[in-house]
């Protein structure tokens, strides 16, 4: 009986983070995104379990945070308390490329405004944890959105709901044979 108690438990992330999500970024279909915010303010930027690259056992190539010749998201480096140094991203930012070994290539962006704190270093050596754990020790990177921002940083974002309606959606369309992503 207790085995069954805990198995009931919420997991850290579902305990401290609401979820968020951006569906069909930059009106690439199913390319979604899912923002964890604690109520810190702090906001952790994962793929959504719908996202192409966690779908159908697809394997990961590479993880680029070069984004430009002139901008590294590895070169970001903050300091003190208010975070100073940290490069600021608007909401469409890119923060990295993940190439699978098909080819096909995907751009991960900010998905919200702030200041980012870091980038997930380990997926570069590890990107099994991409795929594996999306939600924790495979997060691509942490914004913190400034602090007039905060309870601003969702408009636009979706709830844990919406997303599955919207997902949902998908899978029922009235295409002959309907499709996940």
């Amino acid at each position: 009986m207790e085995d069954m108690e805990h198995n009931k438990a919420p997991s850290v992330i579902d305990r401290y983070y609401t979820r968020w999500y951006k569906t069909d970024i930059k009106g690439k279909d199913c390319e979604d995104q899912c923002v964890l915010q604690h109520s810190n303010r702090i906001c952790v930027i994962t793929l959504a379990e719908s996202h192409p690259i966690l779908q159908n056992g697809r394997s990961i190539k590479s993880i680029n945070y070069q984004i430009s010749a002139g901008c590294s998201r590895l070169h970001n480096r903050v300091s003190g308390k208010s975070k100073r140094g940290g490069q600021f991203l608007t909401e469409f930012a890119p923060l990295c490329r993940i190439t699978c070994t098909d080819g096909v290539e995907y751009t991960i962006y900010s998905c919200i405004r702030g200041r980012l704190l870091e980038v997930n270093e380990d997926i570069l050596e590890r990107p099994e944890l991409l795929l594996g754990k999306p939600s924790t020790e495979g997060y691509i990177a942490v914004i913190l959105p400034k602090i007039e921002e905060s309870k601003t940083v969702t408009n636009g974002l979706l709830s844990r709901e919406e997303y599955e309606s919207v997902v949902s959606k998908r899978t029922r369309s009235t295409q002959p044979e309907p499709q996940p992503c």
